[in-house]
């Protein structure tokens, strides 16, 4: 366990947005060093969507600064709470999963939490394992050690409310449980993004109400995706999902501006502060070009999730491809019906049916603003002619499709 608690401050305060109460924190480190017992820090998350994109991989990457620094680090899985859908940040009752989403998804975070966590060195919890032991008489209790009122100061649940929509019940007890998860676990620290402050700091109550000591509450940005501006969000579509192909996720990095760079780097790389700002200095005195710091983030990304080779493999393809011109081998092909005319191919039917966008709509639009077109010229038109021996696409920066 790592003995230098001004050290061990400087690393998990690292993109941190706030730690609750950071004084505390001090005291459980010098304890923990003193009586040789690391912390216990959870992180949970329940099993709502198949795979994981970069901005859950925060949290994880704030888990491995405590797993570095000696501490015990929990993944928490909410297959019980997953179940009753948190309500955080949403307008309307979400939708609960069922138990075979849960399982499916929950297998899938298991496998891939490990390309960053020491899987030696990780506890993996389901909440399941003793809410499913708890009676109606022990809800009733749990229930009992929180207010409406105070439930009502959550700002997703106070608009609501001021708006008359509907809040159920259930969504009331899921933060009620993500703190009862903290007093099984016997947690130190809880990690959440700052979207789950409330819920976290309702565990710190719920602890006390139960005699134990309350945990630290440390919240970490949400990651902003491609674009710069939102949140990641697969829904978005500014996401770089982990389980992504080499070539793919290293090309999406590659797009990101000078300075989610640097934000990317301070919340997902294994480099040191002193290391980031070493490459921040480099680019401000002309040795270092920024194109080449962001392959180099680029690189460390890629190879986390898929191996070393992969990350050389796509960063040479990516040059191939973009710094040279040259169209990839592997582009998905669009076959016209035998009847088609060739000569008038309506584009935005073609692009969403072959799934390079969501609606002929969003094909108009790229169009409009010269985002789509052939041997590097803009393509102005709705129709186009097709000839026999096909062409290629090139939609974005990034996507190419082959009409045959």
């Amino acid at each position: 366990m790592e003995k230098n608690i001004e050290k061990s401050l400087e690393t998990i305060g690292r993109g941190a947005v706030d730690i609750i109460d950071e004084e505390e924190l001090r005291k459980k480190l010098e304890r923990a060093i003193r009586e040789d017992r690391p912390l216990r820090v959870k992180t949970g998350f329940d099993p709502t969507a198949p795979d994981l994109h970069l901005g859950h991989t925060v949290l994880i990457q704030k888990m491995k600064h405590f797993q570095d620094l000696g501490h015990h680090v929990i993944f928490l899985i909410g297959d019980f709470t997953g179940l009753i859908g948190d309500p955080t940040g949403k307008s309307d009752t979400r939708p609960p999963l069922t138990p075979e989403q849960v399982q499916e998804n929950a297998a899938t975070y298991r496998e891939q939490i490990f390309k960053i966590l020491d899987p030696e060195k990780t506890e993996v919890a389901f909440n399941s394992s003793w809410m499913n032991k708890m009676q109606s008489i022990d809800m009733i209790r749990l229930c009992a050690k929180y207010t409406v009122a105070r439930m009502l100061e959550r700002e997703d649940f106070k608009q609501r409310f001021q708006n008359q929509k509907p809040i159920a019940v259930h969504e009331f007890i899921y933060p009620l449980i993500q703190g009862y998860d903290s007093v099984a676990l016997k947690a130190d620290v809880e990690l959440g993004g700052t979207d789950q402050t409330f819920n976290l700091l309702v565990g710190r109550h719920i602890q006390k109400e139960y005699g134990q000591e309350p945990q630290i509450v440390l919240t970490m940005p949400l990651l902003e995706g491609l674009d710069g501006i939102n949140k990641m969000s697969k829904s978005l579509g500014n996401y770089v999902g982990i389980t992504e192909d080499p070539g793919s996720m290293f090309g999406k990095l590659m797009s990101i501006s000078d300075d989610l760079m640097f934000r990317y780097y301070e919340l997902l790389s294994s480099l040191s502060l002193q290391e980031i700002q070493g490459i921040k200095a480099a680019i401000k005195d002309g040795s270092l070009h920024p194109k080449e710091a962001k392959a180099r983030l680029a690189m460390e990304l890629v190879a986390r999730f898929h191996g070393k080779e992969a990350a050389r493999a796509a960063r040479v393809g990516f040059e191939a491809q973009f710094a040279r011109g040259e169209i990839p081998d592997d582009i998905p092909e669009y076959a016209l019906p035998a009847e088609s005319d060739r000569t008038k191919v309506f584009l935005p039917r073609v692009l969403k049916e072959a799934g390079l966008v969501k609606s002929a709509s969003e094909a108009r639009r790229l169009i409009k603003q010269g985002a789509v077109a052939v041997k590097g010229e803009k393509i102005k038109v709705e129709e186009i002619a097709v000839p026999d021996e096909g062409i290629v696409l090139k939609v974005g920066k990034r996507r190419y499709l082959r009409i045959k």
